[in-house]
């Protein structure tokens, strides 16, 4: 049994996700799966760094698998682009170590949200782009993503209940920028909770309309309390950008 390594993007427009659901073969796990089993003519069951929305993509997304077959890697890479949908893209195939798995072994992972802040629409790249016409505060959304830096409790940007897991993460860089009429919000970090990203950007957002005061951050963080962070920012602007190992 080999244990295969893939990096993939994909633009998640169509799909209910990364993950595999009961019932649904719309998703990027579910398509990888079916594909890998008609070619080996065996049951495959690809295992992701991470889940990801409905609607949001990746441009560096890493996953494993095992298979009993004595097929190349590039004869395997090359079979799998072929049947593969045009929206899943594989960038690489190689064979792992035995033991690698994408999720345990990550270390560290890079987000990039987008925003079109322009009240002229971006026709072609609606699916990629959360689309504000409103101005936005550059400055004093900085302000704010300085104190979302370092180690910290994220409950409150977390939209699942509290649980018994720990919801302490590291964002190790947060950074926002404008680019003509796009703002991108760029965040690297050991691990994120469930639609942390959206909420982080939904909440810099309110900050940037000036909904919300930029030195707001430390007090949200201590209350753990997910009614005090901002909106979830819609799923169509994020994008897993690249996924670290040791």
């Amino acid at each position: 049994m080999r244990n295969f390594r893939m990096v993939l993007s994909y633009d998640g427009t169509r799909y209910q996700g990364w993950q595999r659901l009961g019932g649904s073969g719309e998703t990027v796990q579910g398509k990888l799966e079916t594909a890998l089993t008609r070619l080996l003519e065996q049951p495959v069951e690809v295992h992701g760094s991470g889940r990801t929305d409905a609607g949001a993509h990746a441009a560096g997304q890493v996953a494993h698998f095992h298979a009993d077959t004595d097929w190349p890697c590039r004869r395997l890479e090359a079979a799998l682009r072929r049947v593969l949908p045009g929206d899943i893209g594989l960038l690489a195939l190689e064979e792992a170590p035995p033991r690698f798995h994408a999720r345990l072994w990550a270390v560290g992972k890079t987000y990039r949200y987008r925003v079109w802040n322009s009240p002229r629409p971006n026709v072609f790249e609606r699916r990629y782009v959360y689309q504000l016409p409103e101005p936005l505060d550059l400055a004093a959304m900085e302000r704010a993503a300085a104190d979302l830096v370092g180690t910290h409790d994220f409950q409150a940007f977390c939209s699942n209940r509290p649980g018994k897991k720990s919801t302490v993460r590291t964002v190790t860089a947060l950074t926002v920028e404008r680019m003509g009429e796009e703002v991108r919000f760029t965040v690297t970090g050991d691990g994120f909770l469930y639609n942390m990203v959206r909420i982080l950007v939904g909440t810099l957002l309110e900050v940037g309309l000036h909904r919300r005061p930029a030195d707001g951050m430390p007090a949200i963080l201590e209350s753990r309390r997910r009614e005090n962070a901002g909106e979830t920012a819609p799923a169509r602007g994020l994008c897993l950008m690249e996924v670290y190992y040791r």
